[in-house]
């Protein structure tokens, strides 16, 4: 192969992974700069009268950055962990033409909303909270492995006392004699062979609590 050829395939190469990285970081650029419409707060807030205004601009800021953390999976489902920030993004999906526009400036695609129980396989569900665990903890410069606290998309539950909310917990001891859905958090970075990250919720039917790990998933096509 002559020379300009290699030079012209290297430039073009050049250009190709240039465009990709300026369209990703348009894409950041929006979600990171996205005002929610107020009209969405205010269903939201419907929702959950007793949070206060700044408990659900919280909320929409979690959510947010459960967005960032989409735009980083290369098209791999996350598991949504909170049921607080799962029905902020439930009331956002309803406003279609919104939610339509929202995802084609920051995905590029639709970002469908996949129920963790309706994956095919439970491993997916596994993997799928493990991937969500491993980017929140990276974008809050948590150790993953050895966590010293919650990345923010897993404590939001806990911290706002949402009635039935994802509770997960980094000192797992004694959880077996918890009930509801109490999750061991501590071991979702270095333990693949556990549903939910490692542990689950102590009661009668620990294998149905399992089973959810969180509100719903992000993913590709």
């Amino acid at each position: 192969m002559e020379m300009p050829i290699i030079i012209s395939i290297f430039v073009l190469i050049i250009f190709i992974v240039a465009g990709r990285k300026y369209r990703q970081a348009k894409r950041r650029y929006f979600i990171q700069t996205y005002t929610f419409p107020p009209v969405l707060r205010k269903k939201f807030a419907k929702l959950y009268p007793e949070l206060d205004e700044i408990d659900c601009t919280r909320v929409l800021n979690i959510l947010r950055g459960y967005f960032l953390l989409c735009s980083q999976s290369k098209n791999n489902m996350l598991a949504m962990p909170s049921q607080v920030v799962d029905d902020a993004w439930h009331q956002m999906i309803l406003f279609t033409r919104e939610y339509d526009r929202f995802c084609r400036l920051a995905f590029g695609k639709f970002l469908h909303h996949t129920p963790t129980e309706a994956m095919q396989q439970p491993t997916l569900a596994q993997k799928s909270i493990q991937r969500t665990w491993m980017l929140a903890c990276k974008a809050e410069d948590i150790p993953a492995k050895k966590p010293h606290k919650l990345p923010k998309l897993f404590s939001i539950d806990k911290e706002l006392k949402i009635k039935n909310g994802f509770i997960y917990h980094l000192d797992c001891a004694g959880m077996q004699a918890m009930t509801g859905n109490n999750y061991c958090a501590s071991h979702i970075g270095v333990d693949s062979s556990s549903s939910c990250g490692g542990g689950c919720s102590g009661g009668s039917d620990s294998s149905s609590s399992c089973s959810s790990c969180g509100g719903g998933c992000g993913g590709g096509d």
